[in-house]
């Protein structure tokens, strides 16, 4: 056990463990299909998106602009700093009769390494009315910060659970 880290837990075939992901992240292309549905409406259906995977954390997936659906995304105040990608942005997300407040971000402006990211949109899973990888609906990333999507090709334990806090 690490000190002050769980240990992680079993890795099955086809899977990977959270705790094998670098710190700093790493950003990869997605080769699966992405979606995000709100509302009955899907807001985004993309086979271009990029996902960050950092210790401890279920991948951040981040959606191209030009495939998300005119009008559903609104500027909303604010925005927060990440020490590896930058400054970010955030989003309103709308649907015909429903907005999920600050349930989405970019990086206008991303730090070097992670340049493929700019103006990409990234999803709080658990705001949505469902997101997708492939043919599967991701489970958010426990608590109310973080927003990496829990398939059941990754293993934890994840930060965000409670008692998480000092990984």
């Amino acid at each position: 056990m690490r000190r002050g880290h769980p240990n992680p837990s079993p890795v099955g075939p086809g899977q990977e463990s959270v705790w094998d992901y670098p710190r700093p992240p790493r950003l990869e292309p997605v080769p699966e299909r992405l979606r995000v549905v709100l509302d009955g409406v899907t807001i985004v259906d993309t086979v271009r998106g990029w996902r960050v995977l950092e210790t401890s954390h279920p991948p951040s997936y981040y959606l191209p602009p030009g495939d998300i659906v005119p009008g559903a995304l609104v500027p909303a105040g604010g925005g927060s700093l990440c020490e590896w990608k930058g400054r970010a942005l955030y989003f309103d997300v709308v649907g015909p009769r429903q907005r999920a407040e600050r349930a989405a971000w970019a990086y206008p402006n991303p730090n070097a390494a992670f340049a493929a990211l700019a103006g990409h949109v990234a999803f709080y899973a658990g705001a949505m009315e469902a997101c997708f990888v492939g043919d599967e609906r991701v489970t958010p990333q426990p608590g109310g910060f973080y927003g990496g999507w829990i398939t059941k090709k990754v293993v934890g334990p994840f930060k965000g659970e409670p008692g998480t806090m000092g990984w």
